[in-house]
């Protein structure tokens, strides 16, 4: 069969070339249609000035699925992983556009890269160009990456819980944002999960805005028992995970708008929370269904830029609930305070010394 032409994409001022435009991407299901590679980009070209509101001058990694998506593909865990069908792209590639823009960010390793900065809807379609379903921004901006200006609460349903179970949290995660003064901003993640944002002044640390979730976490796990922030998964049972380190350093959730490496093409949708509350099923929210609804219904995230709140009020509850540090990723360095990196089944308690650290036996 004869490889099919190039075709041309219309993204703002630009045209991005689309090569082997009829590559299947996502396979049909029941409820879409399949969905080819020039159908990626025209969906982020036409979502793509909305799309640019949450993305805009913020370091962005790729995850790129060069060949497309199919059941049973994985992600690759990191540069060595070489079998991984999909991967994450940190640095920019050699050959971008000249107009494609970067901006460079610190790992906490120490070490540095140029990423992706979207800064007009030609950077996105020439992602989607590059085999880019999901957009993984910093919670930053350019002239500021050291300072987060969104709170990132992702709400993750555990085995034995679902969608409905993170709606629920999730609208009780508003109301205790109103009560301290805050305003939140809610998506679906594309999957069976909720993720809730509060823009915030970039004023504090990274570290300041994971244990303001954590304030937040353990505030929640006070109010409902279905709420957890155990960072070992044998100690969450069939509860809602507050997942407080989706706001560290180099940790990044998917975007609004991002398509999701799942069946049917989903999409991580914003909502207004009337919609959240109604809404049964996230599979609904998907590339050949969300054009349409933001046409409608517009961007409900449109004025989450009219205000950025203080943290203050989610520190003080870090300050004053009982608790103290919970841990790190375990790529992370080891940080002060942080409890011993070992699963409690398998902690012999006189291994490790009081600040965290292995005991030499």
């Amino acid at each position: 069969m004869a490889k099919a032409p190039a075709a041309t994409v219309q993204a703002g001022e630009h045209e991005v070339r689309v090569t082997s435009p009829d590559r299947v991407v996502y396979e049909a299901t029941e409820r879409t249609p399949a969905v080819t590679k020039l159908d990626v980009c025209q969906y982020f070209a036409t979502i793509g000035e909305t799309m640019l509101g949450t993305v805009r001058d913020r370091p962005t990694a790729m995850e790129r699925w060069p060949d497309g998506w199919r059941e049973g593909m994985r992600l690759a865990t990191g540069p060595q992983d070489r079998e991984g069908d999909g991967f994450y792209q940190k640095r920019l590639p050699k050959g971008a556009p000249e107009h494609i823009e970067t901006v460079r960010i610190t790992f906490p390793s120490g070490r540095t890269a140029d990423e992706l900065c979207p800064t007009s809807v030609a950077s996105l379609v020439w992602a989607a160009q590059m085999g880019a379903l999901t957009f993984h921004p910093w919670p930053v901006r350019r002239p500021d990456v050291d300072h987060p200006d969104e709170l990132r609460l992702d709400l993750d349903p555990q085995p034995g819980t679902g969608f409905a179970d993170a709606r629920r949290v999730a609208l009780l995660t508003r109301d205790l944002l109103a009560e301290l003064g805050l305003r939140g901003y809610c998506k679906t993640s594309g999957n069976r999960g909720v993720h809730v944002y509060v823009r915030i002044r970039p004023r504090w640390s990274f570290e300041d805005v994971r244990h303001a979730a954590i304030g937040l976490g353990r505030e929640l796990e006070r109010r409902d028992d279905q709420v957890t922030t155990a960072w070992w998964k044998e100690e969450r049972g069939e509860r809602v995970f507050l997942d407080y380190n989706q706001n560290n350093r180099d940790r990044t959730i998917a975007s609004a708008w991002s398509l999701r490496a799942r069946p049917g093409a989903p999409v991580s949708t914003p909502l207004t929370w009337e919609r959240l509350a109604a809404l049964a099923d996230p599979a609904e929210l998907n590339l050949t269904t969300v054009p349409a609804l933001l046409a409608e219904h517009g961007d409900p995230w449109a004025g989450m830029d009219d205000e950025a709140f203080d943290l203050d009020p989610l520190l003080e509850l870090w300050e004053t609930l009982p608790g103290g540090e919970l841990n790190f990723p375990p790529d992370y360095p080891k940080m002060p305070g942080e409890p011993p990196r070992v699963q409690p089944s398998k902690k012999v308690a006189a291994h490790w010394d009081e600040h965290g650290n292995r005991v030499a036996d």
